[in-house]
């Protein structure tokens, strides 16, 4: 029979166990399968960037992270799903920006809060933004295609990847700002928004530029002006909005990654600086050739830019007259 103090020799040392049980378990993350959720077909440069990512992390971690592509509702069914899902690492989102900001401004209700569902790892990359047309002879600067936005209002048409996406919110800033009025078409995708501009379906595209670059390379698409403070190394010759005589347009579409609320901070932090380690020279490189300029965060930095996109973007919302859907 032990004695009292065996007892508590073996109370202590199973108390101490029970405590360092979360510990060594988030010791050996990943130890599977990771699942990373892009609510947005393949193809685009937010998918693009999720499949870099992705093995980059594989090949330090020695466990696959699988990207799954969960299109459609401008990010609402991808989003829930991550929101829904376990709080332990094991599934992520890399998301736009729009699904974390604007969206709180163009939906009514959303299957997820963009703030309590989600736990910031970093953010990945500032992409900015690039107003293409087809019809270069008709539009052949951004002053010529307000002029011809503001002579036949809700007539000159832009295509976009979704209600909230980033193209949808670079159409709504050029409206408000320059008092034009235009008409949003929606596509579930850039990819689908990019063809259909390609194919003079549409007028024009606020295009997200690693989506756009390589048709304005092949002199499929006009570039008229970048919503940035500086030109791009990719496109020397295109000007920015200022240069173009379209001033405080200045717009860049972001892209996170995110684990769902309440995922244990050892796994965020151990995630945060692998995300830091896979941003060598290497994928800046790769990254750089698309327009896409790498831009790793900490988690509190990555929340302090949601909450001050989320109160950007709704200004921009009210002040286009929009009314929720």
């Amino acid at each position: 029979m032990p004695t009292r103090r065996t007892a508590l020799h073996i109370a202590s040392a199973l108390l101490a166990l029970a405590l360092s049980g979360p510990t060594l378990a988030q010791g050996s993350y990943p130890d599977h399968v990771v699942k990373v959720i892009v609510g947005l077909p393949a193809g685009g440069s937010a998918d693009m960037i999720a499949r870099m990512l992705g093995q980059k992390l594989n090949a330090q971690f020695g466990q696959p992270f699988v990207i799954e592509n969960r299109a459609g509702g401008s990010g609402q069914i991808g989003m829930p799903a991550v929101a829904r899902a376990a709080a332990d690492g094991y599934t992520l989102t890399v998301s736009p920006a729009s699904f974390l900001t604007t969206n709180k401004s163009i939906f009514k209700t959303l299957p997820y809060d963009p703030e309590a569902d989600f736990m910031p790892i970093s953010r990945l990359v500032n992409q900015p933004m690039v107003l293409v047309v087809k019809d270069r002879q008709k539009y052949p600067t951004a002053s010529a295609f307000l002029a011809a936005a503001k002579a036949a209002p809700g007539k000159i048409s832009y295509a976009s990847s979704g209600d909230g996406s980033p193209q949808h919110l670079g159409g709504l800033m050029f409206e408000t700002r320059s008092q034009a009025r235009m008409l949003h078409v929606p596509y579930k995708g850039g990819a689908l928004a990019v063809n259909d501009t390609l194919a003079g379906n549409v007028d024009a595209m606020f295009a997200v530029l690693p989506e756009a670059l390589p048709h304005i390379q092949a002199g499929k698409l006009h570039a008229l002006g970048l919503m940035s403070l500086q030109r791009s190394p990719v496109l020397p010759d295109v000007p920015t909005m200022a240069e173009g005589g379209l001033a405080n347009l200045n717009l860049s579409a972001w892209v996170a990654i995110l684990a769902p609320a309440k995922t244990p901070r050892p796994i965020i932090d151990q995630l945060n600086r692998a995300v830091n380690t896979a941003m060598d020279a290497e994928f800046k490189a790769k990254l750089a050739a698309s327009g896409i300029e790498v831009a790793p965060s900490t988690p509190e930095e990555l929340q302090r830019i949601i909450t001050a996109d989320i109160k950007l973007h709704a200004e921009l919302v009210k002040a286009a007259g929009l009314t929720p859907q």
